[in-house]
């Protein structure tokens, strides 16, 4: 990783190969005879040139982030000593053979290593207790740490320093719970309460997004509502220094609302608050779905881009100022002055937003150009990237699997590829006219907002149809009508709103900001009732999102013709995604919720509970339009009080039974009973019950045979520290098998069937 020279610049285009050892610019070999020679000796230019001096730096966080991705799919937790010594012989191992050809592949290895090391670090370093079954009625006492002000509820994070619950010994350190809106207690304050507690929320589907993976990394044991009212009291002890910081913060996001909430209001008030303080939940449902619809969902949530004109302005403005006094401007170097400022400002805009994850990763990524500014280096390089990446990742590893780590990191490296390829051409124009000028420098302005907008919403689809099920056919064209607006009006008013409120001259900046959001909601409107705006992907695997990874790292990384193998991979993995078979039913973890694929192709709903977010997860990731409150999704169920049955699309019928005294009529009719209850051992049908909810979780059948293969939230043998092995009794595998012994054939007709003279 030896660090090359300065880069060379020629024609306006940013020079990246060290002299002496650049590829040809990328014609391909000569047809005819002989032509395989001609093509591996082309093959091995590229290669040496994407090995060149300085390109290996790119690819360690790479690496690592491999690493960190095998310890998440790990069954069990590892051996932390035995991780943590493999990691440091490889890395020993790398730097004693940084001067022999084997230095680069010992180098990855290590970084691999390293990556599962730190991970399993960080989940040992912040265990706690994860609740393990519901508790109906639990005596808390602690601190306050955190509230999020929402649209119908509250929430707030507590601190417990006392716990008592009835049949249950469990000590949980942190819960969240839910309030009545306008009854969360203050930040810092000591409270005493009842409450119901709940799991952590665990993936409702096979290969959906585990929550609860996102709670223990918060140190968050269970979350719930309370019962009764909330009463303060006098504390232990003062909470210690970390609790009067979350108050003071609090307290300060509480004023900014304030100071918003007196000149805007309704949606307005609440997009200006997400953007200064990261609340975001007050958004109302209509205008949230219209932003994520139309693409524009990455601006109500603090990420890079608010980093970056946060820093931006701070900077310009800052350098504006000092350039308006001759000394400085010709003694000092006030690029760097206005640099350190604006590392300053968006250092504050991370601890004033909360400090999430993807907000520690922008401030990051946004340091380390301002760092380079600095010190006198290119800013935008994969370098940059690189190093941004690996903080973020030895700081907070559970990152990878988020998101908007995903999305970010993707964006950013097809935005530096970009710059670094081809953007500067951009600026290679002749020089003309005045008149001219202006247009080509409006042409160019336009052209690339055009190219960004498109190059990071085609990095990003592959991570948003996994996670969201649905891509933004009309992303560019809501960027391109709103974020100019957000750019130049709505984020630079927001900064002036705050330094102004301290002098009770905010009012009009306020006024500013709400303008500039009006717009922006009316573009998202807008692009969201355009035809076909909702573009859905059914749920794929994590495999071909592995795939499309690899291939935009490769196309982002790789500097020769190679880079179009990773278009080849992206395209492989679009039809692998694509081609997916869809599983057959669908079965929620508490037994409540089953559904079903008919002969019409679609999921049948059958529950027994109120959980509508389990049936819009589900219906979300069938790509099926149908809202969870759909009569239509009933169709072909018949019901009574004893439970309920539906066809598959080969005729046999699906039981989910709610009454003990039903089991055994459906186990006789049906090819499959899904109870919550446990389920005869003598039962003729294949049975999902209690005991196999209870050790597997949510599961996904699909039809092989006269059976069924199953996945399972919880495969055999996982037991990991935020989603631990359930309590069932028995092991049970991968299959279920249609039982030997014979049975009549149902002859009972189904209600939608029946005529009306019958």
């Amino acid at each position: 990783m030896a660090e090359p020279g300065r880069p060379i610049r020629s024609q306006g285009v940013a020079g990246t190969w060290p002299v002496g050892r650049a590829a040809p610019a990328g014609g391909f070999a000569p047809a005819g005879f002989g032509a395989w020679p001609a093509i591996v000796e082309t093959l091995r230019e590229w290669a040496r040139a994407e090995a060149g001096a300085g390109r290996l730096l790119p690819w360690v966080p790479v690496a690592f982030g491999g690493g960190v991705a095998l310890y998440f799919a790990a069954d069990h937790e590892p051996v932390l000593w035995v991780v943590a010594a493999t990691a440091i012989a490889l890395t020993f191992g790398a730097v004693l053979l940084r001067r022999s050809r084997l230095f680069a592949p010992a180098i990855m290895i290590a970084a691999v290593a390293s990556g599962f090391a730190v991970a399993t670090w960080k989940t040992a370093r912040i265990a706690h207790p994860v609740l393990a079954k519901p508790l109906y009625s639990v005596s808390l006492s602690g601190f306050v740490e955190a509230r999020d002000i929402r649209e119908r509820t509250d929430r707030f994070v507590l601190r417990v320093t006392a716990m008592e619950a009835q049949r249950s010994e469990v000590k949980l350190e942190r819960v969240r719970l839910s309030v009545r809106k306008g009854t969360a207690p203050e930040v810092g304050s000591f409270v005493q309460l009842k409450a119901r507690l709940m799991p952590p929320l665990s993936p409702v589907r096979p290969g959906s997004y585990d929550f609860s993976r996102d709670m223990f990394f918060q140190g968050i044991g269970a979350s719930g509502f309370v019962m009764g009212a909330i009463t303060a009291s006098v504390p232990p002890d003062a909470g210690g220094l970390r609790l009067r910081y979350a108050a003071f913060m609090q307290g300060l996001r509480d004023a900014i609302d304030a100071r918003i909430r007196a000149t805007l209001e309704g949606d307005n008030r609440a997009i200006a608050t997400a953007l200064l303080t990261g609340r975001r939940d007050a958004i109302s449902t209509p205008v949230n779905d219209a932003m994520f619809i139309s693409g524009l969902g990455h601006v109500l949530s603090i990420s890079g881009y608010h980093m970056a004109v946060v820093a931006g302005v701070v900077f310009f403005a800052v350098r504006a100022l000092l350039a308006l006094i001759p000394g400085l401007a010709a003694g000092f170097a006030i690029k760097k002055w206005s640099a350190a400022a604006a590392l300053v400002a968006a250092a504050f805009y991370l601890l004033l937003s909360g400090a999430e994850v993807a907000t520690q990763r922008s401030f990051f990524m946004t340091a380390v150009v301002l760092i380079a500014v600095m010190v006198d280096r290119r800013a935008i390089t994969f370098r940059t990237l690189a190093v941004a990446a690996l903080i973020v990742l030895a700081v907070a590893p559970e990152a990878l699997v988020h998101p908007s780590f995903q999305m970010s990191f993707a964006a950013t490296l097809g935005l530096v590829a970009l710059v670094q390829i081809g953007m500067p051409n951009l600026f290679a124009s002749p020089d003309h006219s005045a008149t001219a000028r202006v247009a080509m420098w409006g042409g160019r302005e336009i052209a690339m907002l055009f190219l960004a907008s498109l190059i990071a919403g085609l990095a990003t689809t592959p991570y948003a149809a996994f996670h969201f099920h649905r891509v933004t056919p009309y992303g560019v064209l809501a960027n391109l009508g709103a974020m100019p607006v957000v750019s130049a009006l709505v984020m630079p008013a927001g900064l002036l709103g705050l330094l102004a409120a301290p002098f009770g001259l905010d009012g009009v900046f306020w006024w500013l900001m709400g303008i500039g959001i009006d717009w922006m909601v009316a573009v998202s409107r807008w692009v969201a009732a355009l035809p076909g705006a909702v573009g859905r992907i059914p749920a794929f695997g994590i495999a071909p999102l592995i795939a499309a990874s690899l291939g935009v790292i490769v196309m982002g990384l790789l500097r020769t013709p190679l880079r179009w193998g990773g278009a080849v991979v992206l395209l492989v993995s679009i039809g692998w995604g694509l081609s997916v078979r869809q599983p057959d039913i669908l079965i929620a973890g508490d037994g409540a919720s089953v559904a079903v694929r008919g002969g019409d192709g679609r999921l049948h709903l059958i529950r027994a509970g109120k959980d509508n977010f389990v049936l819009r997860e589900w219906l979300a990731a069938d790509a099926d339009p149908r809202d969870a409150g759909s009569s239509a999704l009933a169709s072909g169920i018949s019901c009574d009080e004893s439970g309920c049955v539906t066809p598959l699309a080969d005729g046999r019928l699906v039981a989910l039974a709610s009454r003990i005294d039903a089991l055994a009529d459906d186990c006789n009719r049906a090819a499959l009973v899904v109870t919550s209850r446990p389920a005869p051992p003598d039962c003729a049908a294949m049975v999902v019950d209690r005991q196999r909810l209870a050790r597997q979780g949510a599961l996904a059948l699909t039809r092989r045979g006269d059976g069924f293969s199953v996945q399972a939230v919880r495969a055999r043998g996982t037991n990991r520290p935020w989603l631990p092995a359930g309590a069932g009794e028995g092991d049970f595998d991968g299959s279920l098998a249609q039982k030997a012994a014979p049975r009549s054939r149902d002859a009972t007709p189904s209600e939608t069937d029946l005529q009306a003279d019958d």
